[in-house]
């Protein structure tokens, strides 16, 4: 017998907050996720390492269009440091480079965790998916190629110590966009004297989203459609950074044909459009002579 053939792909819209298990990469995540859902279109708003778990924003539909809002996004995480022991990539699943013994207490673990918080230069790994001469640098790294990387300047709000028992810490870190946890295991390491890696990560909060509203993708195959319909987050939750502008019906009708409206802001700042009837229509932006621009608005808002 034949295997029943697939509903054909549905108009989903909106956003999934998924908990990421261990061991997966953000892009099978995302296709396991849209299967699931069935949806036409799917996308995520910035990928994690497959050893990571945690929050990991999957968009479906009109909500793919907003999934670049993320990446700017203060994200915290819950790291584990493994101490005594360096890896090639800085993690649990590189290759063991050296073992050193390990003679520290959480008084001096607490004084090098206090040298990393605020701006500060890291190194990108070469086991990474940045770029050099249109090439990823993991690709450089798996050929026993080391490339010179340039510094980059991250910022790191905070680093709360959770618990130390000699050998391991966990450490909550919040920190801007472009950091590499495991590079500051590693470069914590290196101040203690003792070397460390990465041995787990957990991450915890993007912006404003947090993995407690999160859901696994056991907990979705579990569900029924309707009930996946609903664990969906509305296409601008993405931008909750972003002020709204309640517009009227005659400024709705204006957005909706691409023009601007009359709006007080300063030039530059980006506004969430909510329609007259109350509905989500995009993003605009203040022009310097005080129009307020669409600049991305949503199909099925296009209602003329």
């Amino acid at each position: 017998m034949s295997k029943p053939r697939r509903p054909p792909r549905r108009q989903v819209d909106g956003v999934l907050l998924l908990d990421k298990p261990q061991g997966l990469t953000s892009n099978a995540a995302l296709q396991k996720a849209r299967w699931l859902f069935n949806a036409a279109k799917g996308g995520h708003t910035g990928t994690l390492d497959p050893m990571a778990t945690g929050l990991l924003p999957l968009c479906f539909g009109e909500a793919t269009k907003f999934s670049s809002e993320l990446l700017d996004a203060d994200k915290v995480y819950r790291a584990t440091f493994r101490f005594g022991i360096t890896t090639d990539t800085a993690d649990a699943e590189g290759t063991v480079l050296e073992t050193r013994p390990v003679d520290i207490d959480e008084t001096r673990l607490r004084s090098a965790l206090e040298g990393f918080v605020g701006c500060i230069e890291q190194i990108p790994p070469m086991y990474s998916a940045l770029k050099r001469d249109g090439k990823p640098l993991y690709e450089y790294a798996r050929q026993g190629v080391e490339v010179e990387r340039a510094a980059r300047r991250v910022t790191i709000h905070a680093l709360d110590l959770i618990s130390f028992s000699g050998a391991e810490a966990v450490v909550d870190v919040a920190c801007s966009k472009g950091t590499y946890v495991r590079t500051l295991a590693a470069d914590v390491g290196a101040v203690l004297g003792c070397g460390a890696h990465l041995s787990a990560l957990r991450r915890t909060r993007i912006g404003r989203l947090q993995v407690q509203d999160a859901v696994s993708l056991v907990e979705v195959e579990a569900m029924p459609l309707d009930a996946r319909d609903a664990r969906l987050a509305p296409v601008d939750s993405l931008l909750a950074e972003l002020s709204v502008a309640t517009l009227s019906a005659a400024e709705t009708q204006r957005v909706l044909h691409g023009q601007g409206v009359r709006w007080m802001g300063n030039t530059g700042e980006r506004w969430r459009f909510v329609g007259d009837d109350g509905n989500f229509l995009g993003v605009g932006e203040v022009s310097p002579d005080g129009w307020l621009n669409p600049t991305r608005l949503i199909a099925f808002s296009r209602k003329l």
